[in-house]
Parts: C-alpha cells; sequence; structure tokens
C-alpha cells in the first residue's frame, strides 16, 4: 500500500544538510517525515516544483515590528505579512518598542498580540537593563522568548546600558547567548557634534568604525571573564570581523543584506535618510571586510535588521532623521542575487538564514529541512527576474532602500509547518503564526 502525506512538495532541487538534489519532501503533522523520491505515495495535498528550489525555512533573527506603541510604523501583523510575502517562516522581534519588553507582562501581552494575527512563526526578545538585571535568568527561560539583548549604544528610555558593570551584571544573570547591539555610547557621544546638517553622509563619521571596534572589545572581554556566550548583532566593520574571528569561542556574529549591498558615501548621496541605520553603512573597505566574513565563515547569521519609519520621518533632515529601514520582505531577493552573482553559494545562504539560526539559537524543532523538524520551506525560484518597488513592499511605511533593485531570484512559496502561507506573492493562509520552541527553555 502506497504510503500517504499531508503534503508533498515534489520534483524541486532541495538544498540542505546532506547537500543539493532532485527530491520530494513529505509531510504529516507539520513535520517532515521523507525527504527522497516519493512518487509512489498519495498526499491530501501536493505542491508541483518543478524547476523551483527548495530550502529549510528561512529565519529572520532580528526585527523590529513595532508593536505596541509605535504602529503607525509597523506592526505584528503587517511585519509578519512582509515576512511571508518575503518566503521568511519565522522572525525574533526585539523589545524596543513602548513599553519596552523588559518584564513578564510586556512579553505575554506581545505574545497575545501575536496569536491570531501573525503569519509566521515568531519569538520576542527581552530586553537587558540595569534594573532588571538580576531577574534576566528567570525572564529568558519564559516561553516564547528567544533571549536577551542590550544596546550599548543609544536605545529606546531604560534599554541602553552603555557601561562595563551594566553590561557585566547582565551577563552574570543570564545563561543563554545574549544578543548585543555593540557600539560605545561614550565615543557616540563624543562625536555627535561631528553631524552636518542635512548631510548623511557624515553619518558614518559620527558612528564611527572605532564606536563599533571599541564597544565590540569591551564585550569580548566581559564576555570571556565570566563564560558567558554573546552574539554580536549587525556587524559593520573589517576590524570587528577579524576580532571576532578569534574570538569565536564566546562571539557568534550577525550579518545584514543592507551592510553586504550598501555603500557610503554613494547610497547616502542617493537614498538620504532612507539610507540612515545604526550601525551605519560604511564604505567599500569595510563591506568587503564584511564579505570575507561571510566567505570565512565567521559570520554565523543573516538577520535584516528590518526596522521601518515612516516616509515623513526620514525626510526630516540629518541628524534629526531617525535611523533604521525596512528589510524581512527584501532579504530573500536580494541575498539570493549575490548567489546568482557568485558572491556567495546556496549553501552559505541556507547555512547563514537556518542552519546558523539553529546553531546559535538552540532551535528545538527548526532550521533543518530534516526529518522530524517542523515543515517550514521557503521555495524560490532561482531564475525569476523582478525589480523590487516600495509599491510592492507589505510594510506600513511603504518604501524599501532597495526600489529599483534588479532581483535575479524570488521566493514563490512559504510553507509553515506544512501549511502554504504565501504563494505567488498571495497570502493564502492568513495568522498561522505560532511561538518559537528552543532547547534550552523546553517545559520538562
Amino acid at each position: 500500500m502506497p504510503e500517504t502525506f499531508d503534503l508533498i512538495v515534489r520534483g524541486g532541487e532541495v538544498v540542505n544538510h546532506a547537500g543539493r538534489g532532485l527530491a520530494d519532501v513529505g509531510v504529516r503533522a507539520g513535520k517532515v517525515t521523507a525527504i527522497g523520491d516519493l512518487g509512489q505515495a498519495s498526499a491530501d495535498e501536493v505542491f508541483d516544483a518543478t524547476g523551483l528550489t527548495v530550502l529549510p525555512g528561512v529565519i529572520d533573527s532580528q526585527v523590529h515590528f513595532r508593536e505596541p506603541g509605535l504602529e503607525w510604523k509597523e506592526d505584528l501583523e503587517t511585519g509578519s505579512r512582509c515576512a511571508v510575502l518575503g518566503g521568511v517562516t519565522a522572525v525574533f522581534e526585539m523589545p524596543n518598542t513602548e513599553p519596552t519588553t523588559t518584564d513578564p507582562g510586556a512579553l505575554a501581552d506581545k505574545l497575545a498580540r501575536a496569536r491570531g494575527r501573525m503569519h509566521c512563526d515568531h519569538a520576542f526578545y527581552v530586553g537587558g537593563t540595569h534594573e532588571n538585571a538580576d531577574f534576566l535568568g528567570e525572564l529568558e527561560r519564559l516561553p516564547g522568548c528567544c533571549g536577551v539583548k542590550v544596546f550599548m549604544g543609544a536605545s529606546t528610555g531604560t534599554l541602553l546600558v552603555q557601561d562595563d558593570e551594566g553590561v557585566e551584571q547582565v551577563l552574570r544573570h543570564v545563561n543563554r547567548r545574549a544578543a548585543f547591539h555593540s557600539e560605545d555610547e561614550y565615543r557616540l557621544a563624543e562625536r555627535r557634534p561631528l553631524a552636518r546638517t542635512g548631510d548623511w553622509t557624515s553619518h558614518p563619521e559620527v558612528r564611527d568604525a572605532r564606536s563599533a571596534m571599541q564597544s565590540t572589545e569591551r564585550l569580548v572581554r566581559i564576555a570571556q571573564a565570566l563564560g558567558k556566550r554573546i552574539h554580536v548583532l549587525h556587524v559593520t566593520t573589517a576590524e570587528e570581523i577579524v576580532f571576532l574571528a578569534a574570538h569565536k569561542d564566546v562571539a557568534s556574529v550577525e550579518v545584514t543584506p543592507q551592510h553586504l549591498t550598501l555603500e557610503g558615501p554613494q547610497d547616502y548621496e542617493r537614498l538620504k535618510g532612507f539610507a540612515q541605520m545604526n550601525p551605519p553603512i560604511r564604505d567599500h573597505h569595510h563591506r568587503m571586510g564584511i564579505w570575507a566574513g561571510v566567505a570565512s565563515g565567521v559570520a554565523d547569521v543573516l538577520g535584516s535588521d528590518h526596522a521601518p519609519h515612516t516616509r515623513e520621518e526620514k525626510a526630516r533632515p540629518y541628524p534629526a532623521s531617525p535611523s533604521g529601514m525596512p528589510g524581512v520582505q527584501t532579504l530573500v531577493p536580494v541575498m539570493l542575487t549575490h548567489v546568482v552573482e557568485g558572491r556567495l553559494s546556496l549553501e552559505r545562504f541556507v547555512d547563514l538564514t537556518s542552519h546558523g539560526v539553529n546553531r546559535v539559537f538552540g532551535l528545538a524543532d527548526k532550521g533543518r529541512l530534516a526529518e522530524g523538524y517542523d515543515a517550514d520551506l521557503t521555495i524560490v525560484d532561482m531564475k525569476a527576474r523582478r525589480t523590487i518597488t516600495h509599491e510592492a513592499m507589505a510594510t506600513r511605511s511603504g518604501w524599501t532602500p532597495f526600489d529599483g533593485f534588479e532581483a535575479k531570484a524570488w521566493p514563490v512559496a512559504t510553507i509553515v509547518r506544512g501549511r502554504a502561507v504565501m504563494r505567488d506573492d498571495e497570502i493564502i493562509a492568513p495568522s498561522l503564526g505560532e511561538p518559537v520552541r528552543f532547547l534550552e527553555t523546553l517545559a520538562r
């Protein structure tokens, strides 16, 4: 009697831990249960992936969806809409909302807001502060928490932890890997007078490469002294890549599509405030240094740092314009264009967007296209030619720094736990997102 499945994704090129090759993927009860030739099997639903490439579900481990408190920029529904339209199956959302996510009630509120509204699976960071440092060991173990996030450079309200003593207190009380925005607030404060009104090319001068390197050196020194694991977010300098390569015992590394693709000063001149983010887009030397970190394996994960602001906000003259840009919907087509153009392999893209997230964050049942794992799949057309436009973006902010970018690959389906949520640029099964589970916080 032939095998039966809930879903068979048939005839695509599967890219996973075993390499790449034509195969079928069989799914039962939301889990991958078979990979191979399933030509004799039947299923309630068959997805014809002939000519397409089947990847483990892309996970974006750094997004800012702005809810609660800043919903005019984005919210959990619109942000997750962007995610699944872009081929992303799960996101980890940041704590700098209003109020900040720094206590059990705020985390529970975000999980409640996500239920029945988010289209992708999700987890939320808890912000580390001077005030809650003693309780972070309990907070990081709450269901739906992906870990602790600390801002060493300017951020929202009490989330700034700029001093070594504060960072040490946070790390003493956490047991999971803690994520850091690593810029030295003391140096940033000294350099703010360097901002030239209306001149965004001065942004990487105000927040210079030394501000990032100085903070990362401090952070690694503290982590090594305490024997704690750290995750350095959106690394932007060639020098940090070299330094962090020597400290992989404690430090994992995130890079972003923006810092790998955009470059100063020309993109500041072209995009003005729409190129402004923290840490900044830097020059060619640093962009090539980050690519070297991708090639050498120093970079562990790829995150979009999706952080939208309205057009009106971004149009304010520098430095009154806010930092941050959308990115979750464009992560896959932008980075797969780099694959097509030969800057990284498809296998390395998979490592950065699923396998790496699995390793760094200790995912319980995600991040691999393998039997027994959640059937999260990003299905892409590696021959598609599409132009990214403002109008196609689902973000509430209504723009993208990649407007006009000629993409050479495109996500055509997003499957979350065996359910096709997006197909051919349309959401067909909304609001199915559930909290992500982690090995270090599984209920016993």
